[in-house]
């Protein structure tokens, strides 16, 4: 079989929506975080938590998420690759809302070991506010809030994405970018395509979770894969019905057709896109794969394909 290789690139718009999310710290170091939004297992629980650990410095096993309930602030659909631009940037607001009444209430505390640091002079590390310029200077939460007499903090903050300053930048990018590599196979007699790798390099703003994120890029290839080589619906124009509405035969890539995925991202955070300085990841590992593989056949066969998918007939005809 002859061996081709292509490349193409893709752009997703990197979408925020208006979102609000609560963070509730309490006195025995426990923090509780909540949101509308859902995790239909891409990944936002794990998301979530790891903002509201890194903004407030604890560790993830002393974070409950509560997430995907329609009594909890408001979030925007799960849907459109904006859960962690939206949600995770209110989160974040959330936490560091509760940061601020942490070093307040660390001013109550006998003989002001802060003294008059302001926001900007403290990190939140290990579950303690510490001095920028004298990283010796730790102020345990706990300390803070026994001081301040509280037993519990709780702000909730809503982030707004910032398309004013989205459009008065026109010259400036600020969509989610990829570059996809495709190699192809092409059984020369029977037409048979088999991709046998995929390479997809994603610049995406921040990656919170490189692992979650990199499965929700595989699946997005494999989708790209399917619309390549196998997805089609035919309809009955007289009856106005979908005839291959099953499994049976609507055809779509099975764990044989699928070899070689590698994922590369490129990590780096936006903040004038959202303030967490994520964007959207979710569908950019579908925008553009099939098109790869589409220049893949053609530089193995000189036969320019411009109807998806590309199946044996099309090739061979």
């Amino acid at each position: 079989m002859p061996v081709s290789r292509s490349f193409t690139s893709g752009s997703l718009v990197g979408s925020a929506s208006p979102s609000t999310a609560s963070a509730k710290f309490r006195a025995n170091g426990r923090l509780e975080i909540a949101c509308a939004t859902s995790d239909i297992g891409t990944g936002s629980y794990t998301v979530m938590t790891l903002v509201a650990a890194d903004t407030l410095g604890l560790p993830p096993e002393q974070i409950t998420a509560k997430l995907g309930d329609s009594d909890l602030p408001t979030a925007p659909v799960e849907g459109g690759s904006w859960g962690a631009a939206s949600s995770g940037s209110a989160m974040q607001l959330a936490c560091q809302a509760v940061g601020k009444k942490l070093l307040k209430a660390a001013g109550k505390i006998a003989g002001e070991p802060l003294g008059d640091a302001k926001i900007n002079d403290v990190l939140f590390e290990d579950g303690c506010l510490v001095l920028k310029d004298t990283p010796i200077v730790r102020v345990p939460f706990g300390d803070a809030m026994r001081a301040a007499d509280l037993a519990a903090i709780e702000e909730e903050a809503t982030a707004a994405p910032r398309f004013g300053d989205m459009w008065k930048g026109l010259h400036k990018s600020k969509n989610t970018h990829s570059a996809i590599f495709a190699e192809v196979k092409v059984d020369e007699e029977l037409g048979v395509v088999p991709v046998t790798r995929i390479v997809d390099a994603v610049a995406a703003g921040r990656i919170i979770n490189p692992k979650t994120a990199r499965s929700q890029i595989l699946g997005g290839v494999v989708m790209g894969m399917g619309m390549a080589l196998h997805e089609e619906t035919f309809s009955d124009h007289r009856l106005g019905r979908w005839m291959n509405h099953n499994f049976g035969e609507y055809h779509v890539p099975v764990h044989a057709d699928i070899h070689d995925i590698e994922v590369i991202f490129v990590d780096e955070p936006d903040p004038e896109v959202t303030p967490l300085g994520v964007k959207g990841l979710g569908e950019i590992g579908i925008v553009g794969t099939a098109a790869a593989i589409a220049n893949a056949i053609y530089h193995a066969t000189g036969k320019r394909v411009r109807s998806l998918p590309i199946t044996i007939d099309k090739i061979l005809g």
